[in-house]
């Protein structure tokens, strides 16, 4: 088992950033391919951005490519996105997910543990 807990949400203003953290505890977690989804009211989950194990890999959905930067502390058990340039769209619940895989998966049901979520506001 992984238990994932998340952190760093918030209410900004369009434009601004925020930090999201996400604390992995309960196995290896540099095993782990890691994810950021988010779902606003009435949309289904969409992907945001997933990280391999290493941290050598990313990839991004378009709609947040050159804005969002996902990382991860491996020595810290803790995978980041950083959010910049934020829009009122933006706005939704963000989960971050985890994968024991070489992989970058992108799909939610391509994940098996997943986070309670934190909320992101972005006011126009």
């Amino acid at each position: 088992q992984v238990q994932l807990a998340e952190s760093g949400g918030g209410l900004v203003q369009a434009g601004g950033s925020l930090r999201l953290s996400c604390e992995a505890s309960g196995r290896t977690f540099s095993n782990y391919a890691m994810g950021w989804f988010r779902q606003a009211p009435g949309k289904e989950r969409e992907f945001v951005a997933a990280i391999n194990w290493s941290g050598g890999n990313t990839y991004y959905a378009d709609s947040v490519k050159g804005r969002f930067t996902i990382s991860r502390d491996n020595a810290k058990n803790t995978v980041y996105l950083q959010m910049d340039s934020l829009k009122p769209e933006d706005t939704a619940l963000y989960y971050c997910a985890a994968r024991n895989t070489r992989v970058i998966p992108s799909a939610p049901y391509d994940y098996n543990y997943w986070g309670q979520g934190t909320q992101v506001t972005v006011s126009s």
